[in-house]
């Protein structure tokens, strides 16, 4: 099970889910009859997502369940808020020597600025309290180049709208504002996300509309491949006017920001991060220890962070 913990921001401290310790991987996806929302994400992906690139970082990576997508990509940045999903990355894809995993808070994402070529994130907007201080950071590591794909829940779904139809629910799908239907899990409606994702200097070239079919009972009946393959067709329509209960959107930034080509092999792994302390973007690497694999000094507020059992840890620093 998730629990809650807060992060400090300037202004006051935020709520995030936190899957240290859960069995997500093995209480909500094996075994548990969401091989079509599997399958379904996949094909969306591949439609917006670019195949080749030097740079990918997936935010919410949890146990790296889609990271085969990114193959094409010369070095692949899992990043996710909870030690224990990343663990589970680091046993299915540490032997692979592009893969950095990177444990850490999105709203102080400490991913250099510019640094990425592609992005994903699912699966993770519908946890965040603050949406607008998530896609500043987003926006922060793309250039202008670069492509993000973004899913989050829809609030002006089909379900929700027969059920406001039929007075069973109490919130109306069609109001802008965001819905907390349980603690830090939010709908959203499509007109209020793509305002912020303006605000955020983030253009939406396209928008699909996923997961048609998520009913217990036809996915019991039809088989997932098939039942991803018939909503595929209904992706464009969909994203026109969004009535599935995932939306996944495909951005770019609409500002100049220049390119990081830094290569982060050997001691220039440094070039990858910004310091989530004092936001400064100058590292020093110091080599492995009886204790850490490597460690990271930042030159600025001289805070130490540990990469320890192939898992950079920004999360908790080492204070001088």
């Amino acid at each position: 099970m998730s629990t809650t913990s807060n992060v400090q921001s300037p202004n006051h401290e935020i709520p995030v889910i936190d899957y240290e310790g859960s069995g997500y991987k093995e209480e909500f996806w094996e075994g548990q009859g969401r091989d079509y929302e599997d399958a379904v994400e996949r094909i969306a992906l591949e439609q917006l997502l670019p195949a080749h690139g030097l740079r990918i970082a997936e935010l919410g990576a949890g146990f790296g369940r889609l990271a085969n997508l990114y193959q094409g990509y010369e070095q692949i940045v899992l990043f996710d808020y909870s030690r224990t999903l990343l663990a589970d990355a680091v046993n299915r894809w540490g032997n692979d020597e592009r893969f950095v995993f990177v444990a850490g808070n999105l709203y102080q994402l400490p991913l250099a600025t510019g640094v990425l070529d592609s992005l994903v994130m699912v699966r993770v907007m519908h946890h965040l309290a603050e949406v607008p201080l998530a896609l500043a950071q987003i926006a922060r590591v793309l250039h202008k180049q670069s492509v993000a794909v973004l899913e989050y829940a829809n609030k002006r779904n089909l379900k929700a709208m027969v059920r406001w139809w039929g007075r069973r629910q109490s919130w109306s799908p069609f109001a802008p504002e965001p819905i907390e239907f349980v603690d830090l899990n939010f709908d959203f409606h499509p007109r209020w996300m793509n305002q912020r994702l303006t605000d955020a200097h983030l253009e939406v070239y396209r928008q699909l509309g996923v997961s048609h079919f998520r009913l217990p009972l036809l996915k019991k009946r039809v088989s997932a491949q098939r039942l991803a393959h018939l909503d595929k067709r209904l992706f464009q329509m969909g994203g026109h006017y969004p009535v599935a209960p995932s939306i996944f959107a495909q951005v770019r930034l609409s500002v100049p920001q220049p390119r990081v080509m830094a290569q982060t092999t050997g001691k220039d792994i440094a070039a990858l991060f910004r310091c989530p302390d004092c936001r400064a973007e100058r590292f020093e690497l110091i080599e492995a220890t009886k204790l850490h694999d490597q460690q990271l000094r930042c030159q600025q507020c001289h805070n130490v962070y540990s990469k320890h059992n192939g898992i950079w840890d920004f999360k908790q620093a080492i204070r001088p």
